[in-house]
């Protein structure tokens, strides 16, 4: 349905305000549309990306000059780490997605210029065209009636995608946060085992002075000397390795900080022990409310869903409304000059309806195939809370079993503390051998050292339970409620 007429006379130099209006308006759509050159260097209010740009610059970043502590740490990492930069752009990339999305329910505005120049030989030549062209000038508004809820779905999907990507991005942000506290309590593992190791290495050469001085005044044969000799070697050795592991375990927390491997950093804390109260049902029950990992399922069934609804509109019609002016003339400013010179003006304003009514089957085998697409999203769903709970039961039993671990290990660290202390006091009264000192303190070395990986193995398991929960806690030195 469309109705056209002609513009009188008085109301074409209104016409020409029009146009020259409209094509204002496009110049400055145009500029709001185009982003300026710092754009994507600046959130949406305006402030600076509190993430690092990731780039040469980078090199340059210093350490800061206090000590850090975890929960320091996790902060610098979530502001810092480019990878999470990337998980971010693409946030707001679906963002800006959706609000695209929106903009297709508004109208449209388009304007069109022609010019054209024909050659025709024809009797009586009033019939010839015009000498200098035809040029044509159009401005045209369409709005969407009615679209087989296309555009609904199409932006309900993409409000749906951008949800999912800010869950994600909150994914990788807990993520993350277990890599950095993983690394951290590392750190502090081999700090300890350093210490523990340098420890031993005294008593040894502590112990080999006394054997030293035992053979020398006649008291103890080569034999012991040469034996505490050889172990004193082996610790030294050891040592080197536990040096090493410390400082590897130190650059990859630098790297999740996003700090050079260079950069001297001082990471402050300790191995302490912290009791978690919860039980299974308890950490189910957060699992399957924050889990980020079962909210992006959920929200993949409604995409699903979104995608068959836009397979179905193809069922329905489509219907637009629009209204356009043209106006025509024989010079570029649509004046009239010249043989056969001419101007018209002509408004139109109308509705069209457009209906695929058979498609040999196109349209209900797509909805069909989106269909099943659903269902094997839900069936994932499904299986992904499964999984969840074995997840969850499995991070809590680590957790228990470490926590077993520690009680046992403390005791060990004061029964081998004890027995060395009685063997060295043996040895020295000439009542023991040198065989059962170093044999002590070996055994000492190893309680402390099971110690030591007891609690990071529990913090460990914490910081996994807490984040299989979908909890952020980037300071596992406090008790968390109940």
């Amino acid at each position: 349905m469309a109705t056209r007429n002609r513009l009188p006379q008085p109301r074409r130099r209104t016409l020409n305000r029009v146009l020259g209006i409209a094509a204002l308006l496009a110049v400055l759509c145009c500029a709001l549309v185009l982003p300026c050159p710092d754009a994507q260097a600046r959130r949406p209010d305006g402030s600076k990306s509190v993430r690092v740009a990731a780039g040469p610059s980078r090199v340059a970043l210093k350490g800061p000059d206090h000590p850090v502590t975890m929960a320091e740490a996790v902060g610098m990492s979530l502001r810092r780490n480019p990878s999470l930069g990337a998980q971010e752009a693409q946030s707001r990339s679906s963002e800006e997605g959706r609000k695209s999305a929106r903009g297709a329910f508004g109208p449209k505005l388009g304007m069109t210029y022609t010019a054209s120049k024909q050659e025709r030989n024809s009797t009586p030549s009033t019939s010839r065209p015009p000498e200098l062209g035809t040029y044509s000038w159009a401005v045209e508004v369409s709005q969407t009636v009615f679209s087989g809820f296309a555009l609904l779905a199409t932006y309900q999907k993409a409000a749906i995608q951008a949800q999912s990507d800010r869950i994600a991005l909150r994914k990788a942000e807990l993520d993350m946060t277990e890599q950095v506290q993983s690394n951290f309590l590392g750190y502090l593992q081999a700090e300890e085992n350093t210490a523990s190791q340098r420890e031993a290495l005294a008593r040894l050469r502590d112990q080999l002075r006394i054997t030293q001085a035992f053979f020398d005044v006649g008291l103890r044969p080569r034999l012991d000397v040469l034996q505490a000799e050889v172990d004193v070697s082996q610790a030294e050795s050891v040592l080197i390795q536990a040096e090493n592991t410390r400082d590897t375990t130190l650059a990859m927390l630098n790297t999740l900080l996003g700090l050079p491997v260079l950069a001297k950093v001082e990471y402050t804390g300790k191995l302490s022990h912290v009791p978690f109260r919860r039980n299974l049902e308890q950490c189910l029950e957060i699992a399957y409310r924050n889990r980020p990992d079962l909210q992006i399922a959920a929200l993949a069934v409604d995409i699903a869903s979104k995608d068959q609804r836009l397979a179905q509109s193809d069922y329905y019609p489509k219907i637009d409304a629009y209204y356009n002016v043209t106006q025509d003339g024989n010079t570029p400013d649509l004046q009239m000059r010249g043989g056969g010179g001419f101007r018209d003006g002509v408004w139109e304003i109308g509705a069209k309806a457009t209906w695929d009514v058979f498609q040999w089957g196109t349209t209900y085998y797509a909805d069909r195939q989106a269909g099943w697409q659903v269902t094997r999203m839900r069936y994932e769903e499904e299986n992904l809370k499964l999984s969840v709970g074995y997840d969850i039961k499995s991070k809590l039993l680590a957790v228990r079993e470490a926590e077993k671990r520690i009680a046992v290990a403390d005791k060990g660290v004061v029964q081998a503390t004890e027995a060395y202390d009685v063997a060295l006091a043996r040895y020295q009264e000439q009542v023991g051998t040198n065989f059962d000192v170093l044999d002590a303190s070996s055994k000492l070395l190893v309680a402390q050292s099971d110690l030591t990986s007891a609690k990071a193995d529990y913090l460990t398991a914490l910081s996994q339970l807490y984040v299989a929960m979908g909890e952020f806690r980037p300071d596992l030195t406090r008790e968390a409620p109940r």
